[in-house]
């Protein structure tokens, strides 16, 4: 297990509507891969990391760079031109409404989900991952794809895939939101300092570092009204055809 990244976890296990199970050391999620020591670079060597997807900006990219193994392919996938999210900064401690309004970044957070599906960029970061996704398709050789605090963009990321891969929503949806409690220290971590700025402020800063099934909810609800389904949209905005899709659970599934 890494030391110095939050929110790691391999995806596999996780079980599909028909009884298939992901394989292990396949997939894995996680948060930014920037304060890595020499033994979690060694760790992933040694786990079979090939590809390292990162739907990151470019200033989270140039501000805390990955450190992966030499061997690894880095994939750079951004789903946003700006960390709309907020994962990656500390830039919201300049928006006023987050001292007034209690119900601000929980806004923002919905027109960010939004954005994850309808912006092209996002929709091209997505598709990139998938390439990945399908290249990898060699025993024990894995693809981790990440964001910041690897809940809302590698978030999405994981819902598409296990939707793919036919994985129930009640299991989606678990999944999803267990980036909660990986990520309850760091969360209690920026409570404590918010609670200094008041309480509105800090409810916040809870919003904005934390996932709720009304953000999941709101991207699911526009892919439904834009494009008839999440199946609907993964085949007609991300290009996924039958025969690939088929092939991920070839490359994934046992």
């Amino acid at each position: 297990m890494l030391m110095n990244c939050d929110n790691f976890r391999d995806m596999g296990g996780i079980k599909t509507h028909d009884g298939h199970v992901l394989k292990k050391k396949k997939i894995i999620r996680s948060g930014k891969l920037s304060n890595l020591n020499d033994d979690d670079v060694v760790f992933l060597e040694k786990y079979g990391l090939k590809h390292d997807v990162d739907f990151r900006s470019m200033s989270e990219r140039k501000n805390e760079p990955d450190r992966i193994p030499a061997s690894v392919r880095y994939h750079f996938a951004p789903v946003f031109p700006v960390d709309e999210t907020r994962s990656g900064n500390d830039k919201w401690e300049s928006r006023r409404n987050y001292y007034v309004d209690e119900q601000a970044a929980f806004k923002d957070m919905l027109d960010a989900y939004n954005d994850i599906v309808l912006q092209d960029c996002s929709k091209k970061a997505y598709r990139e991952f998938f390439d990945v996704l399908l290249a990898n398709d060699k025993d024990d050789e894995s693809v981790l794809f990440h964001c910041s605090a690897g809940k809302d963009r590698t978030g999405m990321g994981a819902v598409y895939l296990l939707t793919v891969l036919g994985v129930d929503e009640t299991v989606i949806r678990a999944d999803y939101l267990a980036s909660n409690k990986y990520l309850r220290g760091q969360q209690k971590k920026e409570e404590v300092r918010a609670l200094q700025k008041g309480e509105i402020f800090a409810k916040n800063i809870f919003n904005l570092g934390s996932v709720s099934e009304h953000y999941l909810d709101c991207a699911l609800g526009t892919m439904n009204r834009e494009y008839g389904s999440i199946g609907e949209y993964l085949e007609k905005e991300l290009k996924l055809s039958a025969n690939e899709q088929e092939d991920l659970r070839k490359i994934y599934l046992k």
